[in-house]
């Protein structure tokens, strides 16, 4: 039965035309799904439905999505990340995670994937913020020349739903583990002022949504966070800020309200500032005091590809 999918021009430049019609006819598509961006069950004979293709260095997964979430796209990602969710979902997370992968390998399909001809495929508010993730940040917010001292700072992500006026809004707050300084500076700490240059902006009032930060956006799979991604240098396709070392966990309620709004609050503030917060009120609490001493900078941006 033919399904109600949309593929993109990109989408279909990778996984080829043959490969392409039969996902529309219904040859290699599945019905239900899980949506690859907000998690919740979709149907590709009932609602239009985007094609998501992630691709690593050597394995590539077809994925799907609410067309009302994502448009259908290709989605460059890290081998090991792709990897990572391959095991997770097919149940192999005990899997070495050193093991090379076979070159384009086919694997079992769970619902909401397919295994396109010569890839893989892999089988609100909530009371408390997520558990924060550490990763080094792939490409850090300051020019080259800095790039060699700040690429070695790590930086912690929280997610957690805030309160904006009256609307609860899907965040995430990064804080470093330790000052950043660009090379002879003779600040404490650059961290904001690196930011600002990247078109951050400081935020003196939650109460109020943060700007846009055009170009940036977060790359959201598989209901797990896996990057936040800013303009190439060189103008070709956006490139990772900070990488999770592995996909973090995203609570039911964050997935909800970016549902719902499609946009994720991004707040940053110097090492210290914020600290870890047990519940979301906190946290708010504590961004309050953060934007009154004006040590908080922050950017609101679309879901990748949005």
């Amino acid at each position: 039965m033919p399904r109600m999918l949309d593929v993109s021009d990109d989408v279909r430049a990778e996984i080829g035309d043959e490969e392409a019609d039969r996902l529309l006819t219904g040859d290699n598509a599945p019905g239900a799904y899980d949506c690859t961006s907000c998690r919740t069950p979709g149907n590709t004979q009932q609602e239009r439905t985007s094609t998501v293709l992630f691709v690593g260095q050597e394995t590539a997964v077809l994925a799907f999505a609410h067309a009302t979430c994502v448009p259908s796209q290709v989605v460059p990602v890290s081998e090991e990340q792709l990897r990572g969710a391959v095991r997770s979902i097919t149940g192999e997370d005990t899997a070495d995670p050193l093991a090379e992968p076979a070159p384009r390998a086919a694997a079992a399909v769970p619902s909401g994937y397919a295994a396109p001809s010569g890839y893989a495929a892999p089988s609100g508010y909530a009371e408390a913020p997520q558990p924060r993730a550490q990763a080094q940040a792939v490409r850090p917010p300051a020019q080259p020349q800095e790039r060699a001292q700040t690429a070695q700072a790590v930086l912690g992500v929280t997610s957690g739903v805030v309160l904006v006026g009256a609307e609860a809004r899907p965040a995430l707050v990064v804080e470093p583990t330790a000052p950043i300084n660009r090379p002879g500076s003779q600040q404490v700490d650059d961290f904001l002022s690196l930011l600002t240059e990247q078109g951050f902006l400081p935020v003196v009032d939650l109460n109020r949504p943060p700007g846009p930060n055009h170009g940036w956006s977060v790359l959201i799979a598989m209901g797990q966070l896996h990057a936040v991604l800013m303009p190439s240098a060189n103008g070709g396709a956006p490139v990772a800020w900070w990488q999770a070392h592995r996909p973090m966990p995203l609570s039911e309620g964050w997935r909800n309200a970016v549902n719902r709004s499609q946009q994720v609050m991004l707040y940053a503030a110097p090492a210290g500032t914020i600290g870890t917060q047990p519940r979301e009120d906190q946290l708010r609490t504590a961004l309050d005091r953060a934007a009154a001493s004006g040590a908080l900078v922050g950017a609101s941006m679309p879901l990748a590809g949005t």
